[in-house]
């Protein structure tokens, strides 16, 4: 089953009423026509990173509902489920098995251990270097086990997030089993988190390792596609690995477009942002805004160095209520790749400029996902932010039933939903796009198929836009 060339809501469980229940009553009663899949991020039970340490695939969190809640949504919209294949929860059955019985556990053989690993037990200095890491020591959490016992496995990220052998046959059939549970319960599409980083090879950045993660990228492909279900590779990176991607026959996010479209409205210019419309896959999904914030790394080289510091300038400056300090280690925000702001926000909270960025986004190539608070045109959540000190926070608030009633009647949201509708019901989208020759101020954008056509012409002077279309019949 592909997906339907329709706007997907990324959206976590509790985010929209506080359950999966009034998620899918919130959705229906003010949204009908605007969306076509909904992407749930992490539902199950997990024991941090707001469900990206999941403790096991089998169920959903009670705290969100249970699988006739995930049935339910699915009655009305595709779902895309996440299966973090790089890692499982330290406080899952699986690793607790293996500190109680270390190597009589039938799953030890689901984890890398450092002594196993590396010649001699443990990495070099160079070794070390040459990791791509994500934490300013090597990746390692040290097990305690029942017998006194102590040793080093592979953890990524934190240390609640303890990395898979994927190499093995335990680890393999862990997989499979597990996709296969997520395709029974109503998957549509299954995104892949951080698979950039299963593969480990010594004497290697252990990132994006070719030609291994291809094999089992294609792996798992083959397993899904047997039931009609597609997987989407998640990486932010430079464009070119989007590219090499793209060309395995994988679809792949659009992590450029959010810089590049506040570069063209900041800088009143289409220039780069035409070329890379240009030649960008056209088997993509298109992103503003996601839970983890605004991307960075992901434009380099299609932004020059300078235009990419003058971008993330305009951004402190021009943006409504974001500063500096909450993308610093004081707001345990280690990740330099991420700006922590709502794309709302990142645009000074002004309706204009925030409508021509979706209207742009929606006409380019791909299939667009909109992230909830941006559905919302929601502003950055200062009292969360500084309540929880982490960074993130300030792009997830937690809207009730009643601040959702309340949301949607702003102008801004109606302008928006009324966008989203026209996006999803006109045929020209299934057709072919020509980014037209414009001056520099100015953006056009037409898509055709047979007599349908929609022409999106957008002035960056004084930010406004008008769409040409034909009737939706």
């Amino acid at each position: 089953m592909a997906i339907d060339n329709k706007i997907m809501l990324i959206t976590y469980a509790d985010s929209m009423g506080g359950d999966l229940k009034s998620l899918s009553l919130n959705l229906d009663t003010h949204f009908k026509g605007a969306l076509g899949a909904v992407h749930i991020l992490p539902f199950f039970p997990s024991s941090a990173d707001r469900g990206f340490a999941p403790m096991r695939y089998d169920q959903v969190d009670p705290v969100f509902g249970d699988w006739s809640d995930i049935q339910q949504l699915s009655a009305h919209y595709q779902l895309m489920f996440d299966f973090m294949v790089n890692h499982i929860s330290q406080h899952s059955p699986h690793f607790q098995d293996f500190l109680a019985k270390k190597d009589e556990s039938e799953w030890k053989d689901l984890f890398i251990r450092y002594k196993d690993f590396w010649p001699g037990g443990e990495p070099t200095p160079a070794q070390v270097d040459a990791i791509y890491k994500r934490k300013p020591k090597a990746p390692y959490f040290e097990a305690h086990f029942a017998d006194g016992s102590r040793e080093k496995v592979w953890c990524t990220f934190g240390d609640e997030q303890i990395d898979l052998d994927v190499t093995t046959p335990v680890t393999r059939a862990f997989i499979r089993d597990n996709l296969l549970g997520m395709i029974a319960h109503g998957a549509a599409m299954i995104r892949l988190d951080a698979f950039a980083y299963a593969i480990k090879k010594v004497d290697s950045n252990c990132f994006f390792v070719e030609p291994e993660i291809w094999d089992l990228l294609h792996d798992i492909e083959a397993l899904t596609q047997e039931h009609a279900v597609s997987i989407l590779p998640e990486i932010h990176e430079h464009y070119s690995i989007q590219l090499k991607i793209a060309d395995q026959g994988f679809p792949v996010y659009d992590f450029a477009l959010p810089m590049l479209v506040l570069h063209t409205i900041y800088a009143k210019s289409s220039d780069r942002l035409r070329n890379w419309l240009e030649i960008c896959p056209r088997n993509q999904f298109t992103t503003l805004d996601t839970h983890d914030g605004i991307g960075v790394v992901d434009v380099r080289d299609l932004l020059s160095a300078e235009e990419i510091e003058a971008t993330r300038e305009a951004l402190f400056t021009q943006g409504a209520n974001v500063k500096k300090v909450y993308n610093t280690t004081a707001y345990n925000n280690l990740d330099i790749y991420q700006i922590n702001c709502t794309y709302y926000s990142a645009l000074g909270d002004h309706d204009d400029a925030y409508l021509l960025s979706r209207a742009i986004q929606f006409f380019a190539p791909g299939i667009p996902q909109v992230y909830y608070v941006g559905m919302l045109a929601g502003r950055n959540d200062i009292e969360r932010i500084e309540k929880t000190k982490e960074g993130r926070e300030i792009n997830r608030h937690s809207y009730t039933n009643e601040e959702i009633t309340q949301e949607v009647q702003r102008p801004v949201v109606q302008s928006l939903i009324e966008l989203m509708r026209f996006r999803n019901q006109h045929p020209a989208f299934l057709g072919d796009i020509t980014v037209l020759d414009t001056p520099s101020n100015q953006l056009a954008i037409t898509w055709r198929k047979g007599a349908d056509y929609a022409t999106l012409r957008a002035d960056l002077d004084d930010l406004t836009f008008e769409i040409e279309a034909s009737p939706i019949i």
